[in-house]
C-alpha cells in the first residue's frame, strides 16, 4: 500500500484559523501604522502623559459598560492578576509613554519607526534564548531584509542632529516596553480573558500616568474636535482592538513570525502620508517597501508538509 504524494488538504479548523489570523494581522498593521498620524494630531492639543490619561479615561468609559453587560472571566488568582498588571504597564504605560515623549521631544516619526522596527529582531533573539523557539535561516534572512527595507523607507526623514539623549532614552524605553510586554503576556497570561485584561490594564496605566500628567505637565488640555477624534481612534482601534489582535496572534503563532508584521507599519504610514498630504515616495522609499515586504513574507511564510512514504 502506498500513500499519495499529493499535498494533503488542511483541516477545516486550521485553515479557518489561519484565514482569521491573516485578517487580524492586516488589521493590526493598518491601525498601528495609522496610529502614528493620530498620535501626531493628538499631541498638538495635549502633552504625552495628559493625552494618554485622557485616552485611558475614554477607554475605561467604553469598557466598563461592556464588562457589566457581558461579564468576562476575571483572573482567578492573585499571581495571574499581577502578571496582567505587569504586562499592561509594559505595553501601555512604558511603550506608549516612551514613543509619545520621543516625538514630543522632537524625534521624527521616521527615526521613531526605525528604532521601534528593531522589535522583531530582539523578539527573535529572546524567543531563541528563553522561549525555546528556533527561527529558521529563512526567517533570520527575512528579519534582516525587513529591517533593511524599513530603514530605506524612512531614510529620507532621518536627521541625525535631532538625536538628543532625551528622545533616544524615551524611544528605547518604548521599544523595551512593547517587546517585553507582548512576550510577558504571552508567557505568563496565555489564557487570560482579553476583555478583563484590557480593563485591568487601562485602570492601572491611568493610575500611573495621571499623577505624572498633573505633576509634570499641569494637565493642560486644548480642547478641540481633532483631539477627540484621535483619542477615539487610538482607544477603540488601537488600545482595545489592535492590542487584542496582537495578543491573539501571539497565542496562535511563533513570536518571531508574529512580530515581523510590525515591519509593515512604517510602509502604511508612508502610503497614508501620500494619500493625505500628497507626499510622493522616492525611488529609495519604494525599493525599501519592496525589500521589507519580501522580508515579512520570508519570516511569516509557512510551508505545508508533504506526506508520502512507502508502507
Amino acid at each position: 500500500m502506498t500513500l499519495s504524494n499529493s499535498v494533503p488538504s488542511r483541516p477545516p479548523a486550521l485553515g479557518h484559523r489561519r484565514g482569521w489570523d491573516t485578517l487580524l494581522a492586516w488589521y493590526f498593521v493598518v491601525i498601528w501604522g495609522s496610529g502614528f498620524l493620530a498620535t501626531k494630531t493628538g499631541l498638538q492639543y495635549a502633552a504625552p502623559f495628559t493625552f494618554l490619561s485622557l485616552r485611558f479615561v475614554f477607554g475605561l468609559a467604553l469598557l466598563v459598560p461592556l464588562v457589566l453587560w457581558r461579564p468576562p472571566t476575571w483572573p482567578a488568582r492573585g499571581r495571574e492578576l499581577w502578571h496582567v498588571i505587569v504586562a499592561g504597564l509594559l505595553v501601555h504605560a512604558l511603550h506608549l509613554g516612551g514613543s509619545h515623549y520621543a516625538q514630543y521631544l522632537g524625534m521624527s516619526a521616521g527615526v521613531t519607526a526605525l528604532i521601534l522596527a528593531l522589535q522583531p529582531v530582539i523578539t527573535a533573539v529572546i524567543a531563541t534564548r528563553w522561549l525555546g523557539e528556533t527561527p529558521a535561516r529563512r526567517q533570520w534572512l527575512g528579519l534582516a531584509l525587513g529591517l533593511t527595507g524599513v530603514a530605506l523607507v524612512v531614510w529620507h526623514k532621518i536627521d541625525l542632529q535631532e538625536l538628543g539623549i532625551g528622545p533616544l532614552v524615551a524611544v528605547f524605553l518604548s521599544l523595551a516596553g512593547m517587546t517585553a510586554g507582548t512576550l510577558y503576556q504571552r508567557h505568563f497570561c496565555p489564557t487570560v480573558d482579553l476583555h478583563a485584561a484590557a480593563l485591568i490594564q487601562f485602570a492601572v496605566t491611568l493610575a500611573v500616568l495621571a499623577p505624572l500628567a498633573v505633576v509634570v505637565e499641569d494637565f493642560v488640555v486644548h480642547w478641540a474636535w481633532p483631539l477627540f477624534g484621535s483619542i477615539a481612534f487610538l482607544v477603540i482601534g488601537a488600545s482595545i482592538l489592535a492590542v487584542s489582535a496582537l495578543h491573539t496572534l501571539m497565542r496562535h503563532g511563533e513570536a518571531t513570525r508574529v512580530t515581523s508584521i510590525l515591519y509593515l507599519t512604517p510602509i502604511l504610514a508612508v502610503a497614508l502620508e501620500y494619500l493625505m498630504f500628497d507626499v510622493a515616495p522616492s525611488a529609495l522609499t519604494l525599493a525599501g517597501i519592496a525589500i521589507a515586504c519580501v522580508g515579512v513574507a520570508l519570516t511569516t511564510w509557512r510551508s505545508v508538509p508533504r506526506v508520502g512514504t512507502p508502507d
